[in-house]
């Protein structure tokens, strides 16, 4: 079954690594006209480089004001991923007020923004998939920042299929487990802590990159156009067993 989106103009945040940046490139294989926006300008360049269709936009998502600046250009929008994220993984106690921040600057301000500039851009039959995280769905020891702001991603998700539902446009989120990018590889590279998690995945394993990317070609595609509202966990079978 093809999930085509050739010629469909999808945005992409959080491009300069890992699944963003993996998307970005499969997108473009398949004929999708891509926009991959990132705060880092090398990994951008290095995208272009292999990539000569997609055009780049380097902007601090942070920065409500500058973000703003950079996607107000861009014409008509048929899908927008909301892909950048930080993860700030420490026990509640030792987290700080910056920590906090930085962690609900990126992971909810900022797609709660890129969001609210797009949409206007978009028609029926567009798609929104926000990267969410099982961590969204289930506590995780040491991830409690983290969790709360990828439960807010998850509140945003339903309350945009709720809004936007009418203008047929359609707002889905997935959330894996751990997933080996390099952030995924350098939070779980002790296997005193990834040990105890795998134990609890029938599949006995964390997730690849490719894993991800391929449900969310399939979300932002038309094969997927009676999905809307959902949260979609990626996570070898968890929470069965959870």
């Amino acid at each position: 079954m093809e999930c085509s989106v050739k010629d469909k103009t999808i945005v992409v945040t959080g491009a300069g690594q890992g699944i963003g940046n993996e998307l970005c490139r499969t997108l473009d294989q398949l004929g999708a006209k891509v926009i991959a926006v990132s705060r880092s300008s090398g990994p951008l360049e290095a995208l272009k480089a292999d990539c000569p269709r997609i055009e780049t936009v380097q902007v601090d998502l942070s920065d409500w004001s500058a973000t703003r600046t950079a996607l107000a250009p861009l014409g008509k929008v048929d899908g927008l991923v909301n892909n950048a994220g930080v993860a700030v993984i420490k026990p509640f106690l030792e987290l700080t007020e910056e920590d906090y921040d930085r962690t609900f600057a990126v992971n909810v301000k900022a797609a709660f923004n890129v969001a609210q500039i797009l949409v206007p851009k978009m028609e029926a039959g567009a798609s929104i998939v926000n990267v969410s995280s099982l961590a969204g769905l289930k506590a995780i020891h040491g991830h409690c920042a983290y969790s709360m702001s990828k439960a807010a991603i998850d509140g945003l998700t339903q309350n945009l299929a709720l809004e936007l539902g009418p203008r047929k446009i359609r707002v889905n989120s997935v959330n894996p487990t751990v997933i080996l990018t390099r952030m995924g590889r350098d939070n779980w590279s002790d296997p005193a802590k990834a040990d105890p998690l795998k134990a609890k995945i029938p599949l006995g394993r964390f997730g690849e990159v490719s894993e991800v990317v391929e449900p969310i070609v399939y979300l932002l595609s038309d094969r997927s156009g009676f999905v809307n509202g959902h949260m979609l966990p990626i996570e070898g079978g968890f929470l069965a067993g959870n």
